[in-house]
Order: structure tokens, then sequence, then C-alpha cells
């Protein structure tokens, strides 16, 4: 019974938010109290609740100081470089600029952070995407998987959980994986270049002085927040010459969606705003360099990172207390619609975990695997991999489930190490699970709503793990 009730809590989420008939945040609290209910289980629902925010509470706190943080790198100037410089080589083709998305999200992502990867990727192709009419669903949907692929590194989250749930050593399930891995990415570019010429087909391409002309109005990326549906944008809508915080309403954007009229005049970063601080380049270039080291090292947990990072960043950049509150409020609406995104995701996975729906879906999965496939346990894997790391947690699949996936390969003569490299097919999918935090900051930056989102990177994304699992079946490492 909890194994029918957890599939159809899953499915009544996805159908609702994919028609747009509830919120993300509302259909995350509603949905599994609701089902909590049916369970018999509603007096417990208080604990499962409890238990899934303290569980989340640390990512929550990481983005909120992740994206004040971001959010004043993008006003004092630090990507403005890197936005020229992607313009210059991109050449107002939506073709190259759609393979430099998936380029830069894969870079970025060697932090084995999807939330930092997401704010950066986001701030420095947004003001691109949305100058050229482009597809807003595209720049999600890349970023994502090419994020999926690369999350896969030792430190990334995935590779760690599986080598301790099979206690194995991480460096003998990555290394061999790179092959099939290189694979996937590249699977990831040419999906971009294909989507990318569906892109300059329908919009052709404009030459940099067209897209650099003078408009009425100036759009400041970072300098106010914006919300739409499922989250915020670092978008303000302020002229240039006041450099404050504003507010401005975004709709979703589906694939060949329109764009707000409003939106129409986009210019880019101004560079002009007064929040900018030229003086300070190298400094907040070599603290933003400090910080993504120290998160890769290891030094500190990352909450406490970026907390002591945005005070300094603040600090330093804006040292009179009127400017710290003006950047705060500036971004405030962003971090409020992300952390409230996470702690309503928290009564999802609460109520999942809680009620042992996801250990009962897992073995019933698992018990159904037919006996003839025994000596084929890594392929099961890799397969299976793709529904369940997007339907459940990592912690839950990589210790739940990996472990019997692991003790059935055994009794058939499958190494654990093939189960565990098998294990990491799904990835470029379970990014953009709606129980993982990272990609409501994705959505929310880009002012995409989550179900477009869903709709469009699913198929795409699936496919990029197949292309994966292929890859590791014909290399001989699965």
């Amino acid at each position: 019974m909890l194994t029918i009730l957890g599939f159809t809590m899953i499915a009544t989420f996805l159908v609702l938010i994919m028609l747009k008939k509830m919120s993300p945040i509302a259909a995350l609290v509603l949905i599994p109290a609701l089902f909590c209910v049916f369970v018999g289980k509603g007096a417990k629902l208080g604990d499962y609740v409890i238990d899934g925010v303290t569980s989340l509470a640390p990512t929550a706190a990481m983005l909120m100081f992740a994206i004040v943080y971001f959010g004043v790198m993008i006003d004092v100037g630090l990507f403005d470089p890197i936005v020229r410089g992607i313009l210059k080589f991109c050449k107002a083709d939506p073709l190259r600029i759609v393979v430099g998305t998936a380029v830069l999200a894969a870079i970025v992502s060697l932090d084995g952070d999807g939330s930092t990867t997401f704010m950066i990727t986001v701030s420095a192709m947004y003001p691109l995407y949305k100058r050229l009419k482009m597809s807003l669903v595209v720049m999600t949907g890349v970023a994502a998987m090419a994020n999926g692929v690369m999350n896969t590194l030792p430190w990334g989250g995935p590779t760690a959980r599986a080598a301790t749930a099979l206690k194995l050593d991480a460096s003998d399930i990555f290394v061999p994986m790179i092959p099939a891995l290189a694979v996937g990415l590249l699977g990831v570019l040419a999906l971009s270049y294909v989507l990318g010429r569906r892109e300059r087909k329908r919009l052709g391409v404009l030459t940099l002085d067209e897209v650099l002309e003078p408009e009425t109005e100036t759009v400041l990326v970072g300098a106010g927040a914006g919300a739409s549906g499922d989250g915020a944008a670092a978008v303000g809508k302020k002229a240039a010459r006041t450099g404050g915080s504003g507010s401005g309403s975004g709709t979703g954007s589906g694939a060949d969606a329109d764009l707000p009229e409003a939106d129409d005049d986009f210019q880019g970063l101004d560079p002009h705003r007064a929040t900018l601080r030229p003086k300070l380049y190298w400094f907040n270039a070599l603290l933003t360099v400090t910080l993504l080291t120290a998160m890769i090292m290891e030094w500190l947990p990352i909450p406490v990172l970026f907390l002591l990072g945005a005070a300094l960043a603040l600090t330093v950049n804006f040292p009179h207390m009127p400017d710290q509150k003006a950047r705060l409020g500036a971004h405030a609406e962003n971090v409020l619609n992300v952390s409230g995104m996470v702690f309503a995701a928290a009564v999802f996975t609460g109520v999942l975990q809680g009620t042992g729906m996801v250990d009962h879906m897992s073995k019933w999965l698992v018990s159904n695997i037919p006996d003839g496939m025994g000596p084929h346990m890594a392929l099961v894997t890799g397969v299976l991999s793709i529904p369940l790391t997007y339907f459940m947690s990592n912690d839950g699949f990589y210790f739940g489930v990996l472990p019997v996936l692991a003790e059935a390969g055994q009794a058939h003569g499958v190494s654990s190490l093939e189960i565990a490299r098998a294990s990491l097919v799904g990835q470029p999918l379970h990014m953009s699970s709606p129980l993982v935090p990272a990609v409501y900051v994705l959505v929310g930056m880009a002012k995409v709503e989550f179900g477009d989102h869903t709709r469009f990177v699913v198929k795409w994304a699936a496919l990029t793990s197949l292309v994966v699992l292929g890859a590791g079946i014909l290399f001989g490492i699965i």
C-alpha cells in the first residue's frame, strides 16, 4: 500500500506542477501532507516535517548566503568581463550562445556545487538570452544537464556517497568512468548544438552592434529582484542613473514562448550602474577564488564559508550601512523564494522518508527484477538509477537502494565496483529533480516556471543518462 501511495504522491505532484495547477511551494507542502493523512500517520506529520527541515537547514542557509554573495558580485561588476567576453565570442549567434552555456556550466561545475554553478552560469548568460529573445528553458536545461554529468566528480557528492555506502575507494569508482562521462558531456554539447541551431533558425543572427545598440530603458542584472511563479530572479528594473534596487515581474518561458514586453528593452549588464566597484575588482576576484578553493578543499562547511564570504563582500564593497541594507533588500526576494522552496521540499522529503514510502518503493522495485537479469545487475542498476535518483534524494538512493542492488549483484558474480559505477548514470536527470534545492536556484534566477523546465529537460536529460550508460557498456566499464 505504501508503495502505491508513494508513486501516486510523486505522480500527483509532477502532474500538478507541469500543468500549472499549483505552485511548486504549495504542491511540495500540501500534497505530502494530504498523503500523510491517507497513510494514517497524520499525527506524526509535525515530526516528519521537522526531521526534513533539520536535514535541509544547512542547504537552505548555504543558498541564502550564496545568493547574497553572488548577487553582490554581480552588482559590483565581477562578471561583467565574462559577459562581454562571451558576447564577443558568440557574436550574437544563438547557436554559439547555447553551446557556450553548456561549456560554461561544465567548467564552473568543477567546484562540485550545483547551486554555485547555476548562479554563475545564469548570471553570465541571462543577459544574452534575454536581449536576443532566446528560450530561457534551453538555458536552464542545458546548464542542468552539463552540471549533472560533472556532478559525478568525487567531491560532487554521488561518487562519495556510492563509495561510502559500498565501502569502496572513490577513485576506483570515478577514474574508470571518465571515458563514459566524457562521452556524456560530448552528448550534452551535441544536444546544445542541435538546440542552438533550432534557436538560430527561429531568431536568426544579429550583429554585435545590433545587440549593443542603446535602449530607452536599462535593466540591471543583480541590482534588484523579481519573482515569477516558482522563484525569484536576480533582475531589477531601475533606470541606470539610480543604480538602486527595484522589483520586476516576469513569467515563465516555454521553448518558443514570447517574452514579456517589459523585458524587450534588455540591454545587458549596465556599464554605468552605481553599484560598480572597479577599484575592488581584483579583491572580489581573489575572494571568489579563495571561497571556491575553500569549498573544494573543505576547509569549513559550505554554509559557513558563504556566510563569511557574504559578510566580507558586503563590508568591503559597501562600507556604509545604508548601502549594505540596499544590497540586502535588492536580493531579499530572491533569497526568500529560493530558501522557501527548500523548506517546502523538506516537507516532501520528510513525509516520503518518515512514512516509509521510499523504503517500500525501492524494495518493490528491487524485488521485481527478474531472476534472469541477475548477471546483468550493473545494467539494471544503471537503468534504475535514472528514475530513482529523480524521484528520491541521492542519500535515499545511495544509502538505501544501492546496497541492496550491490548485494543482489554479488550473488550473481557482479562486482560492487561495477554496480557503483552504474549508479552514477542517472545524475544528468537527477539535477532537475524537484528534490534538488539547486534546481530552484536555476529556474528562479532564470525566471522560468519549474513546470516548463521539467517538461523541456526530462526527455533530453534521460537521453543523456542513457548515452553515459551505453558508453560505459561499450567501453567495458559497466
